[in-house]
């Protein structure tokens, strides 16, 4: 059962870390209705003014130059 948990975890893990990637690197971003990212919260502040629980919601948003609330 842990082995399976793990498994799970890390794919999710993998599946995040790629949709990350894919947002900032497009350029004709197309903003997502409902995106599926992690529970995680590390907000983070970006260029329109908005702050995001996390970089995935920034990303899914299509939002640019955003600073994480540790590094303001």
């Amino acid at each position: 059962m842990k082995r399976a948990i793990f498994k799970l975890t890390f794919a999710l893990a993998l599946s995040a870390a790629a949709f990350t990637s894919t947002a900032q690197a497009d350029p004709d971003c197309k903003k997502i209705k409902n995106p599926i990212c992690p529970a995680i919260f590390d907000p983070v502040t970006c260029d329109n003014g908005k702050t995001y629980t996390n970089q995935c919601f920034a990303n899914a948003d299509c939002a640019t130059g955003c600073v994480s609330g540790s590094e303001i």
